[in-house]
């Protein structure tokens, strides 16, 4: 048993972070509905690295978090196109959706509207800056809440402009904290009861995902600065080019740091940082950082990462996505997992899954993702809806 098996989650979402949230519930067991309009689906369904994949709607940047989930299309701008979504919501646990402040308000469809139908409903709603505040009604993207939210300044190279984090950190961000309020409130739902109105802001993950920023700036009122791939205090926290290859080291501690000098024949530099107080190691900056940059070309990044996580020093090898993909760890873990088609050419060999595992009913890759509208009969049937309304339905243009 999977820990939301027996869950409806209706998933109003699209572009990444609304749906990877759903997705990180559908992985643990929950029957996720992905509901997209029959004229305009989720729009990453024509994105990602196959163009063929993109013509057909089934883009591998959709792929990537929306397996295990069923697909129908209904347009709920129309009455009956309502009247569907209100049903589905009587036998709903969760409903996520991530349309503009007011959107669905504006339609009927709104919290206050829907639990009226279903007052245990668990309500999400992800936006880019939540539901209060003079931006509640602006749009955003990820790079969008990058900018505003002091990410991007403290990113990139020292007195250089800012530069975006360039994988969308954010939208993923956002979505692990709307899976995790979730979860939180299917589990008071058990004590309480009730159902529960979550607000989930892109722009507050943002700010959660720099905790110590945050807290640092709070104190100071001094905002990081950027500062590339050396940190400003500690040289033992910095990649370094090497014989074929950069590594990046991460010797933080004085330990760790006296760690990497005995590994490098440095005894006695060793002992000097051994006795450094924590607060004056950065006074040694400038001279172990020349001293580093002498010897780490010496060797290769792999052999120095070998040697430096034998000797307990955090260290890699600086890879490319493909090779960390293909590096045996990976292999060890169930991060990726096959699903249904993904031998055929153009397709994701494996589609990421969840980044912990259980001792039993863990979290697992057993659908593929769905293509526009591929169960819509399917959840219509279950809802008492029989052939000729499906068919009637159709004819009018409000479900596919």
């Amino acid at each position: 048993m999977q820990p939301f098996d027996g869950i409806r989650v209706l998933d109003m979402t699209h572009v990444l972070a609304g749906p990877f949230s759903t997705y990180q519930l559908a992985v643990l067991g929950a029957d996720v509905i992905k509901i997209e309009s029959p004229h305009n689906p989720d729009m990453t369904r024509i994105e990602g690295a196959t163009p063929a994949l993109n013509e057909a709607h089934y883009g591998t940047y959709f792929m990537a978090q929306n397996a295990n989930k069923r697909a129908m299309a209904v347009d709920i701008k129309t009455e009956l196109g309502k009247q569907v979504l209100r049903d589905l919501v009587k036998t709903a646990d969760v409903l996520v959706e991530n349309y503009r402040g007011g959107t669905l308000e504006a339609l009927g469809l709104g919290y206050d509207d829907l639990k009226t139908l279903n007052d245990t409903l668990i309500y999400c709603s992800l936006t880019g800056f939540g539901h209060s505040g003079p931006k509640r009604s602006d749009p955003a993207y990820d790079i969008v809440v990058q900018a505003f939210s002091g990410l991007m300044a403290a990113n990139g190279e020292l007195d250089a402009p800012p530069v975006r984090v360039g994988p969308p950190m954010v939208d993923y961000g956002a979505g692990a904290q709307a899976a995790l309020a979730i979860s939180a409130a299917l589990f008071q739902r058990e004590k309480t009861k009730r159902g529960q109105r979550i607000d989930v802001a892109m722009a507050d993950a943002a700010l959660m995902m720099m905790s110590a920023h945050v807290s640092a700036t709070l104190a100071t009122g001094i905002p990081p600065k950027a500062h590339g791939n050396a940190h400003p205090k500690y040289a033992g926290y910095a990649t370094y080019h090497t014989a074929n290859g950069l590594l990046m080291i991460g010797a933080w501690s004085n330990k760790q740091m006296a760690m990497l000098f005995r590994v490098l024949g440095d005894e006695g530099r060793a002992d000097d940082v051994e006795k450094t107080p924590r607060g004056e190691v950065g006074h040694r900056l400038a001279d172990d950082t020349e001293f580093l940059h002498q010897e780490m070309p010496k060797k290769s990044a792999d052999d120095w990462e070998a040697l430096l996580n034998q000797a307990g020093v955090p260290a890699s090898r600086v890879r490319a996505l493909d090779e960390t993909l293909a590096h045996e760890q990976v292999a060890s873990r169930t991060v990726l997992q096959s699903y249904a088609g993904s031998d055929q050419p153009g397709y994701p060999s494996a589609l990421p899954v969840a980044a912990f595992t259980y001792e039993h009913g863990g979290p697992a890759l057993k659908s593929a993702p769905p293509k526009v509208g591929e169960h819509t009969t399917d959840v219509l049937n279950s809802l008492g809806y029989g052939h000729d309304q499906i068919t009637a339905l159709r004819a009018q243009g409000v479900v596919i």
